[in-house]
């Protein structure tokens, strides 16, 4: 969906295959459902809402999704261990009792 204001347009068709600043992707149901302000036309596509053509982006999400998922769990120490250690929490410090 966007909208030309200049001439009072909104036109609601398939989802873009690419980012678009002033465009938005709707749901079906929302792009069937669509109104346009009173005093505006509205241009609509008339057929099937199907998904857009794969793109770089999708393999590059897909990529970095799967690196996420294979990186291995950080090593956690017992806390038990070090009595004295220092640490960070946030925004705050933790200081050891001899300091």
């Amino acid at each position: 969906m966007t909208y030309i204001y200049a001439e009072s347009t909104a036109v609601v068709g398939p989802l873009a295959a690419f980012a678009e600043p002033h465009s938005y992707d709707l749901c079906e149901s929302h792009a069937r459902g669509l109104t346009a302000p009173r005093g505006w036309d509205l241009v609509r596509h008339e057929g099937e809402y199907g998904p857009p053509p794969p793109s770089n982006d999708d393999l590059l999400a897909l990529a970095e999704a799967v690196r996420e998922a294979a990186r291995p769990a950080p090593h956690k120490e017992d806390p038990g261990n070090h009595p004295h250690q220092q640490g960070r929490r946030g925004h705050l410090r933790v200081i050891p009792p001899d300091a």
